[in-house]
């Protein structure tokens, strides 16, 4: 763990010292340090944003560089969750610590005031715990506890800090067992295990009813646990036991009979190589097994399927899907109810053991757990009043003040009234049975609180136009997966008009699961399929002419991109004329990958970028996805002037910064008549590799016609010699390009494949 949080420090900027023990029989005394960091490097998903960034982390150990944390403002300790080994550190760390350094335990259970009992008065002032959670650099949450004599100045620094620079969720926390996301998440597995056994469902089935359907991972439950690992569950699960005796639920904390047997046979999940699932064969041979809880032998993985909830399924809206499949009788609907009804009564009488407010434990579960609603937000999705009633009915305990609250006519746990034509929330104090405000974290917008506070600018299916105050407008995509269509198209074109009247910038980012995974695939496809090439060469048309006009409006346009920014997202991101990416931030063009090249500009605009034919054939030909706002500096994708935010909550407000910095004086460029583009010789140079890569094998033959299109492009189409062109002539080559390819059968077969699968086909 210690080598993945010094990673996430890397990946902000922040050089770090590793620091770990000395490994017997080894000849080189820094190995267990140098050893997590090459773990941390291979990692998937990746501990660092790129793998130049681990030169910002200096490796050592505890015996030769203990000395050197007197010039660190921070430790971090992450050793071993056994209190005699940490205060034996702790002894040591004294003899070289600073006066007024921090020292951070990252404990996930062991009560603070047990680790620092007996130390210098100093010392406890500055120590704190922080719990990061694994992967650091993926999981929001970071959990702070102040011990008993921690000063309120330095947790406020360390939540002001990782907030600001390491892109983290802050919730202070109790100094209670788990604290507040182990508590509430151990409870979550726990009865999901027990009612696994209880009720005779398979992992396929709680996997298949745990996950996106109800606003989890895709991880869901046991797949979570083969990541995690069985052994760091059971140890989370025991000490928590351990540690609650008088927790009326404590007996979810017991590990069920399977549990313990997998343990028992080394069955530890991905670290050993099975656990719930097991994988099999190599290349096309390879298999997913599933393990039979009932006789412990695995069996090829069966999709699990129920007919009430595939009905359910296609409900876009979260709250709205949940109180569906809460209404189902059958067995996956009663599973659901006792698994979300136990939860929520749990987070009730959680409170005020672990947390005063239900805010810190619905932010917990979301940032900490990646569950889209905490468990008061999913009470107030069910609908209280209802499901209080059906828990009555079932001669359930209601914890007294969750009746209190409903006497008092309250009928939810947040609410949003209208103030001022500003967004405005409340939540429900259990413990004073009254609404209280929920203070506004400044520097985070969120986008529908303000659209419900004065609404929108302009709006259709697929997008609106949002003043976000400061004289900003912000574009926000709210289509399926954001992609993208003539509503978005169109709204890009009124934003920018709106903007040049009303507004000194524009911003287009949205608060989606991803920025847009690229132009309507489905549309594309049956207009392809219906040969109706007027309409569709119509729409290339209007997309492309809508980028540049992103990239020439007379006011400046900030793209704010963030996960899956592919296709025809990255191409309005690289039009903008700033970038503020998210720091985690997936971008490229993979328009290749169904059979055509970009068709919005990117081919055009990576060829004015980079001046090289060959650079930007390489990019978009080989599909090149950035796996970090980072990476995509390396790749080309981000320039020097474009920034990265580390919290994805600041994204919109430093994309608003950002634009209203450089509006003052801002000049709009005109359209490039100037590009030089390389003609036949490119074009031979090109087709060259084309075939040496198709020779190796590395390609296909219908790889071999889109490169060959996408070389016919960046070379400037039937020219002899080098020359210049408009932007305006690439456009239609580009455009011209991507309309032939739709007219064939292959890449009508890719496009039908991604649409089915989600996955590119090498046909």
């Amino acid at each position: 763990m210690g080598s993945r949080i010094a990673a996430h420090f890397a990946n902000a900027g922040i050089p770090a010292l590793l620091l770990d023990i000395v490994l017997p029989n080894q000849p080189n005394r820094n190995a267990a340090a140098l050893g997590g960091l090459e773990t941390a490097l291979k990692q998937k998903p990746a501990a660092f944003f790129t793998p130049e960034t681990k030169s910002l982390v200096t490796p050592g150990n505890f015996e030769d560089d203990l000395a050197k944390i007197r010039d660190c403002d921070w430790i971090v300790e992450a050793v071993t969750e056994k209190l005699e080994i940490k205060r034996a550190l702790i002894e040591k760390v004294l003899k070289h610590r600073k006066p007024g350094s921090i020292f951070s335990t990252n404990t996930s259970g062991i009560p603070l005031a047990s680790i620092a009992e007996g130390f210098p008065t100093e010392f406890r002032q500055h120590f704190l715990g922080t719990h990061f959670f694994n992967p650091p650099r993926y999981l929001h949450l970071l959990e702070t506890i102040p011990g008993p004599e921690t000063l309120p100045a330095v947790r406020d620094h360390i939540a002001e800090f990782s907030d600001r620079h390491l892109g983290k969720g802050v919730v202070p926390c109790k100094d209670t067992p788990n604290f507040i996301a182990n508590r509430i998440g151990s409870f979550l597995g726990g009865t999901v295990q027990n009612l696994t056994a209880e009720m005779g469902f398979t992992i396929e089935e709680v996997d298949a009813l745990t996950g996106p359907l109800i606003g989890l991972p895709k991880s869901a439950s046991y797949r979570l646990l083969d990541l995690v690992g069985l052994d760091i569950w059971a140890h989370v699960t025991k000490n928590l036991y351990d540690l609650v005796p008088g927790d009326p639920w404590r007996e979810r904390f017991v590990l069920p009979p399977f549990f313990a047997q997998m343990i028992e046979r080394g069955w530890l999940g991905d670290k050993t190589g099975q656990g719930f699932y097991k994988r099999t064969g190599k290349g096309d041979k390879k298999e997913i097994l599933a393990l039979d809880l009932k006789t412990l032998e695995y069996q090829p993985s069966k999709k699990a399927r129920f007919a009430s909830v595939e009905v359910v399924r296609n409900i876009e809206d979260l709250p709205q899907r949940l109180r569906a499949l809460m209404a189902l009788t059958d067995r996956p609907g009663t599973f659901l109810w006792r698994l979300f009804s136990d939860l929520v009564l749990y987070s009730a009488s959680m409170v005020p053991e672990i947390s005063d407010r239900i805010v810190e434990i619905d932010r917990a579960m979301r940032w900490g757990y990646a569950n889209s609603l905490g468990p008061f937000e999913l009470w107030d999705a069910l609908g209280v009043e209802e499901t209080v009633a059906r828990m009555r009915q079932e001669q359930r305990h209601i914890p007294e003040t969750v009746e209190k609250m409903l006497e008092s006519g309250a009928k939810s746990f947040y609410e949003a009234p209208d103030y001022d034509r500003r967004p405005h929330h409340e939540y429900f104090d259990l413990q004073a049975n009254s609404y209280k405000w929920l203070i506004d974290r400044p520097g985070i917008t969120v986008l529908k609180d303000v659209k419900h506070a004065h609404g929108v600018v302009k709006k259709n299916g697929g997008a609106s136009l949002i003043d976000i105050g400061d004289g900003v407008l912000c574009l926000e995509f709210h289509s399926k997966m954001n992609s993208l269509g003539d509503d978005q198209v169109s709204l890009i074109r009124a934003g920018i008009e709106e903007t040049s009247k009303n507004f000194e910038a524009m911003i287009i980012a949205n608060q989606g699961e991803n920025f847009s995974v690229g132009a309507n695939l489905m549309l594309v496809l049956l207009a392809a399929q219906e040969e109706e090439w007027e309409e569709l060469e119509a729409a290339i048309h209007r997309f492309q002419q809508a980028t540049m006009t992103i990239k020439y409006a007379p006011k400046p346009v900030v793209s704010a991109p963030f996960g899956m920014t592919l296709g025809g997202g990255c191409e309005i991101a690289i039009h903008s004329a700033r970038v503020q990416a998210s720091a985690e931030t997936y971008i490229g063009l993979v328009e290749v990958g169904v059979g055509v090249i970009p068709g919005a500009g990117g081919t055009k605009e990576m060829l004015v970028r980079f001046g090289s034919a060959q650079k930007a054939f390489e990019l978009i030909a080989y599909a090149k996805v950035a796996t970090s706002a980072a990476e995509a500096r390396t790749f080309g994708l981000l320039r020097p002037q474009d920034r990265i935010s580390m919290n994805p909550e600041r994204l919109i407000d430093d994309a608003k910064a950002l634009a209203l910095s450089i509006a003052p004086g801002y000049v709009p460029g005109v359209p490039r008549t100037d590009v030089e583009v390389g003609g036949a010789e490119d074009l031979a140079l090109l087709k060259t590799g084309i075939y040496l890569a198709r020779q190796a094998n590395y390609i296909t033959d219908y790889d071999t016609v889109v490169g060959e299109k996408l070389a016919y492009v960046l070379s400037g189409g039937r020219l002899t010699g080098r020359q210049t062109v408009s932007e305006q002539y690439l456009l239609d080559l580009e455009r011209e390009a991507f309309l032939s390819l739709c007219g064939q059968r292959k890449t009508q077969e890719r496009m039908q494949h991604m649409l089915k699968t989600g996955k590119p086909l090498r046909n």
